[in-house]
């Protein structure tokens, strides 16, 4: 067991990123705290791309000569560059809105929010 957690542990971290941002979009009140989760659970699935991509020896997808030899799919690498940038995209979104409505409610606590709003 410890021999395949240590060859495997980039399994293990993606495990841990994904349950660890889990865990704080569904526990945290907190708005920012839940974007910070969801931030945490996007980087364990590019992780996890990016090492099911990973290929033992080989080489950059460049062929030279006409030789053909084992090589690393570049596909998963350029959707991880897009997911990037969609990443980057939803957060600045999602601060956007929980500045306005921290300036609309004053808070940031979802239950807060929730009382607030079923009192309107």
């Amino acid at each position: 067991m410890i021999d395949l957690l240590l060859t495997r542990y980039n399994y293990v971290a993606v495990a841990l990123l994904l349950g660890i941002g889990v865990y704080m979009m569904i526990e945290n009140a907190n708005l920012v705290k839940k974007v910070i989760g969801m931030n945490v659970f996007q980087t364990g699935i590019f992780l996890f791309f990016i090492t099911t991509a990973y290929v033992d020896g080989g080489n950059p997808p460049l062929v030279k000569g006409g030789q053909v030899g084992e090589y690393a799919s570049p596909l998963p690498h350029v959707l991880i560059l897009t997911a990037i940038v969609v990443g980057v995209s939803l957060t600045a979104v999602a601060l956007a809105l929980i500045v306005r409505i921290y300036a609309e409610y004053g808070t940031l606590n979802e239950n807060v929010l929730r009382e607030v709003r079923a009192d309107e």
